[in-house]
């Protein structure tokens, strides 16, 4: 399996931010389609990093060494996401404290 570019990526749905008036159930329902999407996007990333990662030699029954290595690999993949988006967060909290210490 090869690792392309971005030609079999799903491109991301406008954000219902930038729709302004539109119908609010509309903007709703953007935005949890677009969490789906997002969601499945990860699982999807997720699932091909573990595959190439504990999968040696496909077979009819996973040998305990890969189910391991499987379950390690998921735990590790939803601890990183979850450290990024916390720091992503942190980053953001800076940034807008700083702007507001600056327009005081």
């Amino acid at each position: 399996r090869s690792r392309g570019g971005g030609a079999g990526r799903v491109m991301d749905a406008p954000s219902a931010a930038g729709l302004g008036g539109a119908d609010p159930q509309l903007q709703r329902f953007i935005e949890v389609e677009t969490q789906k999407q997002r969601f499945q996007q990860l699982v999807h990333q997720m699932t091909e990093l573990c595959w190439e990662k504990c999968m040696d030699k496909p077979g009819p029954k996973l040998d305990s060494r890969a189910e391991t290595c499987f379950v390690n690999c998921v735990e590790r993949f939803i601890d990183t996401s979850q450290f990024i988006l916390n720091r992503l967060e942190q980053t953001q909290k800076s940034k807008s404290a700083f702007s507001e210490s600056l327009s005081d």
